[in-house]
């Protein structure tokens, strides 16, 4: 018996129906049975590079039938959505096949959870301050609410967008300590139950030897990386599973 939700049933079925995942998903299960569900999560960058040229050929025939017009611009939103769905599509057979507790669960929509919302709101004087998260892992507790959580940004590239997240935790920090810079500010944070803040990519341009950004990477709680290495700064994101059950 399926330990997901109906709900979580429609998202899998819905990843598979995207017609650039239908390749990269084919990918996928070569390296899934090659190396078994938790560890092929570790090759998502390879699995993202080898899938390109037969979602390029997609691309040039959806050109071709008028169904879409820019494939530079398409191209850039698959890149983005492709390692996010990935993630998400192991999340959830990772959880049917029970690697996962069933009282956790994955959105792609955090800003639009209201709870989750809630709890990665920082005010700075009457202003406030969001983190830049592309999903959010978190357990339900049994009445029904918000357990804990964990947010992660995801990014292909270490240069885009990487500063943001950083700078959030950090206000965390100063928000939930006291210090003068709290004070000066006027930052406050309201809530007893602080989410996890976590990193992942897939290190296209190999940047992660690079030491400005190896530094970023003390700012988490946890950061994880889709390709095979052995790091003490990173985990592999096949460490995910693991630290959803033992944290959430």
């Amino acid at each position: 018996m399926s330990s997901l939700l109906k709900q979580e049933k429609q998202i899998l079925k819905m990843i598979k129906s995207r017609y650039y995942m239908i390749p990269i998903l084919s990918k996928l299960d070569e390296y899934i049975d090659k190396y078994g569900l938790e560890k092929s999560l570790d090759y998502l960058n390879k699995i993202l590079i080898l899938a390109k040229d037969d979602v390029e050929i997609l691309l040039d025939k959806r050109i071709l039938a008028g169904e879409i017009k820019d494939k530079s611009q398409a191209r850039k939103s698959i890149a983005g959505n492709a390692f996010s769905l990935l993630i998400k599509y192991l999340f959830l057979t990772l959880k049917e096949n029970k690697f996962i507790k069933s009282n956790v669960f994955v959105t792609s929509n955090p800003k639009q959870y209201k709870l989750i919302s809630d709890i990665v709101t920082i005010k700075v004087d009457n202003e406030t301050q969001k983190p830049d998260m592309d999903l959010a892992i978190y357990s339900i507790n049994k009445e029904n609410e918000l357990n804990k959580c964990l947010i992660l940004s995801l990014k292909t590239s270490l240069r885009k967008k990487s500063e943001q997240i950083c700078a959030w935790k950090l206000l965390l920090e100063i928000a939930t300590s006291d210090n003068p810079i709290k004070e000066k500010y006027n930052i406050s944070y309201e809530h007893k139950n602080m989410p996890l803040v976590g990193f992942a990519t897939v290190n296209f341009y190999d940047e992660i030897n690079n030491p400005q950004h190896r530094g970023m990477f003390k700012f988490f709680d946890v950061a994880f990386i889709g390709k095979p290495l052995n790091a003490e700064f990173i985990n592999n994101l096949s460490d995910l599973p693991r630290f959803v059950n033992e944290n959430l």
